[in-house]
């Protein structure tokens, strides 16, 4: 009897592990896919969101005597969850047209084309897009616009940070107060909101692209800020006179979504100054931003 009862509870088990192995391998392996399209190994962050980056390693663009990394302000990047991917393309204005036009093809949306930075040499366009549905055809559509233009689609190894940058960075983390990620020899933060984001009835994460982005690079003695704020109507002017209150330029105010809720907006930002100086006009500016603790 009792051997009978440990056949049956040995047969369960071993149904219940094939079950569990089935379903993970269901669940990883559209990631899979998405990884072997795009040609990257996606990141696993926050809100179970996959992320993927293009730097546009292949542009030599300055903002006056600096030159721009990449991980600055010239990243394209995508987010994707489940059944949506949102992002943003970094793109040299004779390549927009072809790109929208891919991805329209692909049935995605596009939410905005416009400038982050201002004075920059070349001049570069930011092109916003959704998309919706089976993460897969969403990674073609994708891979397929960018084609369209020069983007590098291999993976660079980052370049090391020096002591100089340590040595700035831990200024600039002391006043915020919060741990950036460093992308090569830049030091990056997100800042979600305190209220949830949402579209069409979705909850959007922050990772997806609705938390404020602050970025710095060491500029010999000094630190080069850029990013953007994401802000409800009544927070724009607020921060907007903080940050020139500090010697930090907004170089624009506009939209990147189409039906969010709350309505946001996004506040761009460039900065030049000693690293303490520059990380003050940052942390009181998000003193009038309901962010998150």
């Amino acid at each position: 009897m009792w051997r009978a009862f440990y056949h049956r509870v040995m047969l369960k088990a071993n149904a219940f592990a094939v079950l569990f192995i089935t379903v993970s391998a269901f669940a990883a392996e559209p990631w899979q896919t998405v990884d072997a399209i795009l040609g990257q190994t996606g990141k696993v962050v926050a809100g179970d969101v996959h992320r993927y980056g293009w730097p546009r390693r292949d542009l030599d663009v300055r903002v006056g005597k600096i030159r721009v990394e990449p991980a600055l302000a010239l990243g394209s990047w995508a987010a994707f969850s489940s059944s949506m991917v949102m992002g943003d393309l970094v793109l040299r204005p004779s390549e927009v047209e072809a790109v929208v036009r891919s991805l329209q093809n692909g049935k995605f949306e596009i939410s905005a084309i416009h400038n982050h930075l201002l004075g920059e040499s070349p001049m570069i366009a930011y092109v916003h897009y959704a998309g919706h549905g089976d993460p897969a055809a969403l990674a073609r559509t994708l891979h397929d616009a960018l084609a369209t233009s020069a983007t590098p689609m291999t993976s660079a190894s980052p370049a090391t940070p020096t002591k100089e940058d340590d040595a700035a960075f831990a200024i600039v983390s002391e006043v915020l107060q919060r741990k950036g990620n460093m992308a090569g020899r830049v030091l990056q933060f997100g800042i979600p909101r305190a209220e949830p984001i949402t579209e069409g009835g979705m909850t959007i994460p922050p990772t997806m692209g609705v938390a404020t982005a602050v970025n710095f690079q060491r500029a010999g003695k000094d630190v080069a800020t850029t990013g953007d704020f994401v802000l409800t109507a009544d927070e724009v002017n607020r921060v907007m006179w903080e940050l020139e209150s500090h010697g930090i330029k907004v170089t624009a105010v506009h939209s990147h979504m189409l039906r969010e809720s709350p309505r946001l907006f996004f506040m761009h930002f460039w900065g030049v100054g000693a690293p303490r100086a520059i990380a003050q006009g940052i942390q009181a500016a998000l003193t009038h931003v309901a962010v998150a603790k």
